[in-house]
């Protein structure tokens, strides 16, 4: 069972669900061979581009057929992965990486610090306009690339030659290992892609891999894919899975059928099959820090007033949600979750430290949103409200339009629920007026959210100069 968190900032809901994770070890009919498995995802994948990716599902084949400088290890710690050894210096903002020489591609090319250095600098382009190009920021020179201001070549990262890569940063920071682990660092193979263009991680056929897996039968929008043990993987002795066959199974409770009649041996469960499963050996629960949020498309009349973005972060009351749709969570008013990062020197949780920024208030939303109607200059407004088509997507849309409708007078709220890879292109076309939406981190640091998330999410049409 994974239990996430909810939470809200400026407009911005962040939700949770209760979902559980079960391997059916018990189970010997789903599959006769004990090193492969049939598992579950919630939505379909929407590329193998390390430089395109926006979502979970995505990032998990990434993870699996990838891999960077750090992984982390069975404890979620990062340690060395595509590196054997690395060094800095007294000042603790030039690293330099030694690669393993026995590090290949799935089409047998060596991994070279070349790699690397191609993929980076392919990310940070403008030209690009990667979703995660923000994750680079650390690097030296990568906001100024960012904003146009200097070329990708000038990225703090250098091949002294084929098996040394040197890193510099802007100054020190304390997460580099984990930050390294992430799929925009992953290195990517110049030939291969310069031979399929823009096409490049559309497939699984048009696309390298140098990580534990190689993806197969994925055509880019079907529902179902493997992940096929990748021969050429320096550490394939410690890689005991030879096959894992994926289906998108959306609905939580079809999901828990589908195991419960031996058709699965690992899904993500809901309520009545997270119960059923409780005390099965199999069953593993683990809170994470997964959010959920509204994000504002602030070209529009309505999401560019601040005082609508206001009342509809405030107008809807978050401890109902997570008690009554989602089943589990935890009600937060900020970007960052609870339990997530602490303070260096006093120890103290961040989100306490942080403090709450827009809780549920009914009163002070209609307030809000009276005065967003007088700046509007009308009584009865529409907004849309963009899910992926997801049950528990669906479920939070209607939960909002019914909380939203009912507090903030005048409002009308349509909803459209279309599958993750078109809502990922919805929102990055603008081609909505508030999208609900997840984000899960992948190194345990605030600026994850604050930056990586929140620039993300409020894709890069707000700017406040003060920040």
């Amino acid at each position: 069972m994974k239990k996430r968190n909810l939470m809200a900032f400026v407009g911005i809901l962040l939700a949770g669900g209760i979902l559980a994770g079960c391997s059916n070890s018990n189970n010997s009919k789903s599959n006769s061979d004990p090193q492969a498995m049939k598992a579950a995802v919630s939505d379909q994948m929407a590329t193998l581009n390390t430089a395109k990716y926006s979502d979970m599902i995505s990032l998990e084949a990434m993870d699996n057929a990838f891999e960077g400088l750090y992984r982390f290890d069975s404890k979620g710690k990062p340690v060395l992965a595509g590196a054997q050894s690395v060094s800095h210096n007294e000042a603790q903002d030039v690293y330099t990486f030694k690669l393993r020489k026995d590090a290949k591609w799935s089409n047998g090319d060596h991994v070279t610090a070349k790699d690397y250095v191609y993929a980076w600098q392919n990310l940070i382009a403008p030209a690009t306009a990667s979703p995660n190009s923000q994750r680079l920021d650390p690097i030296k020179n990568a906001q100024a690339i960012r904003k146009g201001e200097m070329q990708p070549d000038q990225l703090g990262v250098k091949a002294l030659d084929d098996q040394t890569l040197q890193v510099e940063l802007e100054a020190p920071i304390s997460y580099l290992d984990e930050l390294l682990t992430g799929a925009p660092f992953f290195p990517k193979n110049e030939k291969v892609v310069t031979k399929y263009g823009d096409k490049y991680g559309t497939t699984s056929d048009k696309t390298v891999y140098n990580g534990p897996f190689v993806v197969s039968g994925w055509k880019g929008t079907n529902d179902t894919w493997s992940y096929v043990k990748n021969n050429n993987y320096w550490d394939k002795k410690n890689v005991k899975l030879k096959r894992a066959d994926i289906q998108v199974v959306k609905d939580t409770s079809t999901a828990g059928k589908l195991f419960h009649t031996n058709k699965l041996d690992y899904t993500i469960l809901g309520n009545e099959f997270a119960k059923q499963y409780a005390n099965n050996p199999g069953y593993h629960s683990k809170k994470i820090p997964l959010i959920g949020y509204l994000g504002f498309n602030t070209k529009r009349d309505i999401t560019g007033n601040v005082h609508a973005r206001k009342a509809i972060a405030q107008g809807f009351d978050k401890k109902l949600l997570v008690k009554n749709v989602l089943n589990a969570g935890t009600p937060l008013n900020g970007i960052v979750p609870a339990d997530f990062a602490y303070n260096s020197e006093t120890g103290k949780e961040y989100r306490k430290q942080a403090g709450d920024l827009l809780p549920y208030d009914k009163k002070v939303a209609q307030s809000e949103w009276e005065q967003a109607k007088k700046e509007l200059g009308q009584n009865e407004l529409t907004l849309e409200v963009l899910t992926s088509d997801t049950n528990e997507a669906k479920q939070v849309g209607n939960y909002l339009q019914s909380q939203l409708e009912q507090n903030l007078p005048g409002l009308k709220v349509n909803l459209r629920a279309i599958p993750l890879k078109s809502r990922l292109a919805a929102t990055t076309a603008y081609d909505y007026d508030v999208v609900y939406g997840t984000w899960q981190p992948d190194y345990a640091d605030p600026v994850n959210f604050i930056s990586d998330g929140g620039q993300y999410h409020l894709n890069t049409d707000y700017q406040n100069q003060e920040f």
